[in-house]
């Protein structure tokens, strides 16, 4: 008889994984045309990451060991992180997702640090900073007789190099910026994005110490500490500095915290350095060049009739443990400094993701204790299998290199392949190709609309709610819609109580389920967990602070908050005195005669550098003043030109109704767009920034007034490319529409 042979597992994917797979991970040539399968791509990775064989063992079957990889990948159990389903196999070969490098305290240390960062980038990695090192603003610098700008100034450096790379990847660029609180500019870095018009490409995080939060707790001073020379620089009150930071977290969910003495308690190799930051999303600390692996297992997968498949999860950890070290080995690292530090350490990343749907699997709510308890042994389970799998593994090919000296050696245990082994890390994109539930995260939605083209709306509905409805008889097109109006199935008549019960989204959550949560992971988890504790916009400032207290005292490393609303509108600043002197009363609008156009007009042509090419605005005028604006764009069709047509039309209609050209650039000022361009005092936000830059242009060049620019808050309230809603997880906000995201 022939030996059966089992057929390898064709993936299936929604519509929305496929959309993500074929804009940003599949292989394309150089017209951009798509050369690859996802069945294709898994192979590729597959066989690539399983190569990594032949360096310890010249007889292993790397065959064997790619198949078992493709089917955990393939099946939807495991996914590594993006750069390896991108990169695995091909000619850039970089595939980490974190990578944190040192900003000395000189320029050269600086500039080196501003071009490193360019070149990770340019690989498809984001980047974490301790700026911490840097002498604060105004004090001295002894080579020039000058004084320093402080490191906030030298953020915007890093900002700028991050924006020009970002404009030409698959992948954008993103930072982790963290200041110790101790150091003397700490109020400046709590406020520096306080406006939301700065420091765009980068996530920041106040780094607080036991001493300042002893501080804190008995409402004492600490002492703020110069780098240079470590001296004590000031002191500052160490609760109202808290406040200041729960205040701007409340405000527009930054600056996040993490717990630096936390960090290096659990740093596993003190003998090699100090950790000082973590990754973009704050759940990888990093010794500085050092660079992490990550991968995430698929809970959703690891039930079976109704039960939690202990043996089956098992399974999968050992193999991706063996995938992730095995990454580290065929990585190819994008600077020396970084593949000496990260081989010396081989530090992997096995995380989770599809948490929420394994607790609806399961019949367990996200915010009963149950939930908490299952996470604790659930992340014990794999802490402990991930760790015997290491071992295993330096059994046939020795320990990291910096074994000697590390809290493992010193704790007399045995020899282990990595020196951290589980991370849980925000799964935006991957999630989406697994369609399952982001990292450890809630759902966000049962039921949304999404508008697509010529106006179509399509209703998205979490695929085990819509199975269990069909069955049992409730789902309808017209709940399903109104499910997306509440945002919540909770209170709804027409759902039975006990699927309100199991089907819970981030915001019937308190934010102290949030924390629970949170820390129930972390207990189990080598290196840190990254979550978002959402709150209700009618939030206030003392319920923030009492999640960050608890988020302290439960022994989490870090926290990330976010205010619903609290980044989503545009925030005009108002003149009441001009506007009451201007408003029209309701009888004068009705009165108001739209001025008529005469044969002849004379106009001047502008033109505009965008994101999206070249605009062309014309503004024309009659005997009385400015009268109408057309515009232009270099390339025909498309939304962008259609967009600055209707702003076209909708600017001159008012101008010919008697509103003034000045309050038609406040309202298009500082609108913001997925892809600006240029820098500086020069950079444009959208095309209808430009228009309003074209028209002040005119005024000041035509004896009119130059607008002052309004401060207006960036918008984050929509996806930019799909218009999709967008999802604040992990640190991060991102659509599960179609993969966009402001972290990477």
């Amino acid at each position: 008889m022939k030996k059966k042979t089992s057929t390898p597992p064709v993936p299936e994917f929604t519509k929305n994984a496929l959309t993500v797979l074929e804009r940003r991970y599949l292989k394309r040539d150089q017209e951009g045309v798509v050369l690859e399968t996802p069945a294709h791509m898994f192979s590729r990775v597959a066989g690539a990451i399983a190569a990594a064989d032949w360096k310890f063992d010249k007889k292993a079957d790397t065959k064997k060991l790619g198949d078992k990889f493709y089917d955990i990948m393939a099946r939807l159990e495991f996914l590594p992180n993006s750069p390896t389903l991108m990169n695995a196999g091909r000619e850039l070969g970089q595939l980490s997702a974190c990578f944190v490098l040192p900003v000395g305290d000189s320029m050269e240390e600086i500039f080196d640090a501003v071009k490193y960062t360019a070149l990770i980038h340019k690989s498809g990695g984001g980047t974490g900073f301790s700026f911490s090192s840097l002498r604060p603003a105004n004090d001295v610098v002894l080579t020039t007789t000058g004084i320093s700008s402080g490191p906030i100034s030298f953020m915007r450096v890093f900002d700028v190099a991050t924006e020009t790379i970002k404009q030409g990847g698959t992948r954008r660029g993103a930072n982790m910026g963290i200041l110790r609180v101790d150091h003397p500019d700490i109020m400046d870095f709590i406020m520096c994005k306080a406006d939301n018009k700065q420091l765009n490409n980068f996530n920041i995080s106040v780094g607080l110490t036991e001493v300042f939060m002893i501080a804190v707790e008995n409402d004492e001073n600490y002492d703020l500490i110069n780098p240079r020379n470590g001296k004590v620089a000031g002191t500052l009150n160490a609760r109202k500095v808290f406040n200041r930071i729960v205040t701007q977290a409340w405000e527009n969910g930054e600056p996040g915290i993490i717990f630096l003495d936390r960090l290096n308690r659990d740093n596993p190799t003190p003998h090699v350095g100090t950790i000082e930051s973590t990754n973009p999303c704050g759940e990888q600390p990093l010794l500085p060049y050092e660079s992490c692996n990550l991968g995430s297992i698929n809970l959703g997968k690891m039930a079976k009739d109704g039960q939690m498949d202990w043996a089956k999860l098992k399974e999968v950890v050992h193999l991706a443990v063996h995938f992730l070290d095995n990454v580290v080995e065929v990585n190819k690292y994008p600077l020396p400094q970084i593949h000496d530090m990260t081989l010396g350490n081989r530090k992997i990343g096995l995380g989770i993701m599809g948490w929420a749907d394994l607790l609806i699997l399961l019949g367990i709510p996200y915010d009963d204790k149950d939930a908490i308890v299952l996470a604790e042994k659930l992340m014990q389970f794999i802490h402990d299998e991930g760790h015997a799998a290491s071992r295993e593994l330096a059994k046939k090919r020795g320990p990291f290199p910096n074994f000697k000296g590390s809290v493992y050696d010193r704790r007399g245990e045995a020899p282990i392949r990595n020196a951290t082994i589980t991370t849980i890390a925000p799964t935006g994109t991957i999630s989406i190709i697994a369609n399952s539930s982001s990292g450890v995260e809630p759902l966000f939605a049962v039921s949304y609309v999404r508008q697509v083209m010529d106006d179509d709306i399509l209703v998205e509905v979490n695929p085990q709610f819509e199975k269990i409805a069909r069955e049992r008889g409730f789902y309808s097109l017209e709940l399903m819609q109104r499910i997306a109006e509440h945002g919540t199935i909770r209170e709804m008549a027409d759902i039975p109580p006990d699927i309100q019960k199991i089907f819970v989204t981030a915001h019937d959550i308190s934010p102290e389920v949030h924390i629970e949560m949170q820390a129930a992971f972390q207990k189990y988890t080598d290196n840190a967990v990254s979550k978002t504790v959402n709150f209700s916009n009618s939030a206030t400032i003392d319920d923030v602070a009492k999640v960050y207290h608890l988020a302290y005292t439960m022994d989490c490393k870090g926290v990330t908050i976010y205010r619903d609303g609290s980044r989503d509108k545009q925030v005009l600043s108002t003149q009441k005195r001009e506007d009451q002197t201007q408003r029209m009363s309701v009888d004068e609008e009705k009165t108001v005669v739209k001025r008529e156009r005469p044969k002849v007009l004379k106009g001047w042509t502008y033109q505009m550098r965008t994101g999206c090419g070249p605009l062309y605005v014309t503004v024309n005028e009659d005997k009385a003043g400015i009268f109408e604006l057309f515009t232009t764009m270099g390339k025909a069709g498309g939304c962008a030109a259609s967009q600055s047509e209707a702003i076209g039309r909708m600017v001159s209609l008012a101008w010919r109704s008697g509103v003034q050209a000045r309050q038609v650039v406040k309202q298009l000022q500082g609108i913001s767009c997925h892809s600006p361009s240029g820098f500086g005092e020069n950079k444009v936000l959208s095309c209808a920034d430009a228009v309003a830059r074209a028209i002040q242009s005119h005024l000041a060049d035509n004896g009119g007034q130059e607008i002052v620019k309004e401060k207006l808050a960036f918008v984050k309230g929509a996806c930019p490319e799909c218009g999709g809603i967008v999802e604040h997880e992990g640190g991060c906000a991102v659509c599960h529409l179609c993969g966009y995201s402001e972290c990477h």
